[in-house]
């Protein structure tokens, strides 16, 4: 039967060094806030409870995260990890476990943690550790000489110049039966260089109390780096780009250039899918097999079906894209937009909550917009669908196999029957009968003696 298990996340800090009102948890990585990061990797854990600490900015926090199922416990003021702890400490079991994460440490793995858990026993205290080249900042790991356990945790501001030499640290991730900390949490106490209350300190608790210390390694050691700085965050962001880049191509996604590819939420790839440099993919994006997605694209909570091709700089926003489409370059799909399969998007078309059936085409410089098109429909160069009156948002509906000349504006609400032919140069502002040339032009003029104005001198 498996232990009770509580998470504790402290995010709490102000994040001085980031230069910011924002709250520290609330920058982001990876499209997400930090601390949405390691509340997914909580939830993973299946515990009973996430207990997040929060202090600066603490309302701005749980706004941030309002749909959640967390337990928020305001740490004020803040005076070191081992209060922070102390403040969840009324909404932890008196058994089982709890773990202790960082919401500005993002990007510990589910194998690490898992690792941990396993390492430590119901009447043992875990700590996660890490071997640095530099541990310079991190409180080091002290181990009894003759049995290599755990004998105690000391911070670098109070370490000796023997201690600074260790290389194994602490990532602060801990887990502890509940039953020890209930009693070792109001015992901590804040003489130290910091004056604050280290949660470490309950490392000699343990020792003293012949209660266990077991530890386990983190499988990287770029799993353990926090946020401290904006020069932190976007380190992190290019390690966390670079795994997910190498992950796409161990599933056989060509990437062009891997250091030149985004993935801001999750993207999922068929077989023999190609992806260019400087491409963005935002929220969940779906490409079937053998889509070509070419440079500087944007796709924002996307699918699309296979072999589509998506010329440079196109932008693609809660969108559905069909089969063996072409689209760009240079288009704009937005929100609401159904395009079937075999459909022709050309450069600088903007198509907006609009619904297009197979084999049409839309290859030139239009606005689409509040639309349903049918199939095989063939819209020219410069044609826009009039769909704001001012105040309310009208729909224009052009049924099949029909063909708009260039130059034409559509006044919605209006419908374009099948069949017809529309005239470039048209403003169509009235129903059309089905298969026949629809048009509306001024009779043609010149006048004679006309001059154009000039500026003068």
């Amino acid at each position: 039967m498996k232990s009770k298990l509580n998470v504790v996340i402290l995010a709490a800090g102000a994040g001085k060094r980031m230069h910011s009102s924002l709250p520290k948890v609330l920058h982001v990585l990876a499209g997400k806030p930090l601390l949405a990061h390691v509340i997914a990797l909580a939830e993973r854990l299946s515990p009973e409870s996430i207990c997040v600490v929060v202090g600066h900015g603490g309302e701005q926090v749980k706004e941030a995260f309002s749909e959640t199922n967390l337990i928020w416990v305001e740490q004020k003021p803040q005076l070191g990890t081992g209060h922070a702890v102390l403040q969840a400490r009324p909404y932890l079991n008196q058994d089982g476990k709890t773990l202790i994460l960082y919401g500005d440490v993002p990007l510990v793995s589910p194998e690490s943690l898992q690792s941990l858990i396993n390492a430590a026993s119901d009447d043992a205290l875990g700590i996660l550790t890490a071997t640095l080249d530099d541990p310079f900042g991190y409180g080091r790991i002290v181990r009894d000489e003759k049995t290599n356990a755990i004998c105690g945790i000391v911070e670098q501001k109070d370490a000796d110049t023997q201690q600074q030499a260790i290389q194994e640290i602490n990532t602060g991730i801990m887990i502890a039966p509940n039953a020890f900390l209930h009693k070792w949490l109001p015992k901590l106490e804040s003489n130290n260089a910091q004056q604050e209350y280290y949660l470490t300190d309950i490392v000699k608790m343990a020792v003293d109390q012949n209660v266990p210390v077991t530890s386990a390694s983190a499988t990287d050691q770029w799993e353990i780096l926090g946020v401290n700085s904006r020069t932190q965050l976007a380190g992190l962001e290019r390690i966390f780009q670079r795994n997910y880049a190498e992950k796409l191509l161990e599933n056989g996604v060509m990437l062009i250039d891997p250091n030149r590819t985004d993935v801001r939420g999750e993207l999922t790839c068929g077989q023999d899918v190609e992806i260019d440099v400087n491409c963005v993919f935002e929220g969940t994006v779906t490409l079937g097999n053998n889509v070509k997605v070419n440079a500087n694209c944007i796709l924002k909570n996307v699918t699309v079906l296979e072999k589509t091709i998506i010329h440079p700089f196109s932008h693609i926003e809660n969108a559905k894209i069909g089969a063996n489409c072409r689209i760009g370059p240079y288009a704009r799909i937005r929100p609401e937009t159904q395009l079937s399969d075999h459909v022709h998007i050309g450069n600088f078309v903007e198509v907006k909550k609009s619904r297009i059936a197979s084999g049409s085409k839309i290859n030139h410089l239009s606005y689409i917009g509040d639309s349903l098109i049918g199939q095989k429909v063939n819209i020219g160069a410069g044609t826009i669908t009039c769909n704001y009156d001012g105040a309310f948002k009208h729909q224009t509906i052009i049924e099949d196999n029909v063909f708009v000349g260039s130059d034409t504006q559509l006044v919605a609400p209006v419908k374009v029957s099948q069949g017809t032919t529309i005239g470039a140069g048209s403003t169509i502002t009235k129903d059309t009968p089905e298969n026949e040339l629809t048009l509306s032009r001024s009779k043609q003029i010149s006048i004679s003696g006309w001059k154009r104005p000039s500026k003068t001198t």
